[in-house]
């Protein structure tokens, strides 16, 4: 790992101190609508473009950007994104969106809505149970479906990575319709899952 972690205190310390904390929240937008640190904006991991956002920050190319998620396995991932690009100033929040709550620090609360990870729990059990009743019930060769996922689920511990959790992330029911009105970003997000959009 070749970026750094900040504690959600001391990244609210540095912000109250009036200190430029540009921090990029990369869950879903409707986790984000649920709840997200105040000064955070809204740039899902499935649509981030490090060399697009960073050569957007002009006189601020310098400075540290900060990444948070829900527990801080997906800004993680966003990091590594950004090392990937060249750009090392990257840190992320260690414990993410949870750990921030669980300090007592302010949040912005909107409708509530089912985590990412327990969505893809959810569909994980469906296709082993699915595979397993095909299997008891009309063809053994199912067996190979609960295999699969068993698989993935390893393969998703020790990388610490989820395909499926990406792929639910793209699924409209965790998108946030934008008004007609409003384009998308140069991030591709809709301004309406930004901060500066009063979300």
């Amino acid at each position: 790992m070749t970026f750094s972690t900040i504690s959600p205190q001391e990244l609210a310390a540095q912000h109250e101190r009036g200190a430029v904390c540009e921090l990029l929240d990369v869950r879903t937008p409707v986790e984000f609508r649920e709840v997200h640190v105040p000064f955070a904006r809204n740039v899902p991991l499935d649509r981030l473009d490090p060399p697009a956002l960073l050569s957007s920050r002009n006189g601020a190319s310098q400075q540290p950007l900060y990444v948070i998620c829900r527990s801080g396995s997906r800004g993680n991932q966003a990091c590594e994104k950004f090392v990937a690009t060249g750009f090392t100033n990257i840190i992320n929040v260690a414990g993410g969106t949870l750990a921030w709550e669980q300090a007592g620090l302010p949040v912005t609360r909107g409708q509530k809505v089912m985590s990412l990870e327990r969505q893809a729990r959810i569909a994980i059990g469906l296709i082993v149970l699915t595979g397993s009743a095909l299997t008891w019930f009309y063809d053994p060769r199912w067996i190979g479906l609960p295999a699969f996922m068993g698989a993935g689920l390893i393969f998703s511990g020790l990388a610490d990575f989820c395909g499926l959790a990406l792929i639910l992330g793209r699924m409209p029911w965790n998108q946030v319709a934008a008004p007609t009105s409003e384009k998308p970003d140069s991030f591709g997000v809709s301004c309406c899952t930004r901060k500066d959009a009063g979300c």
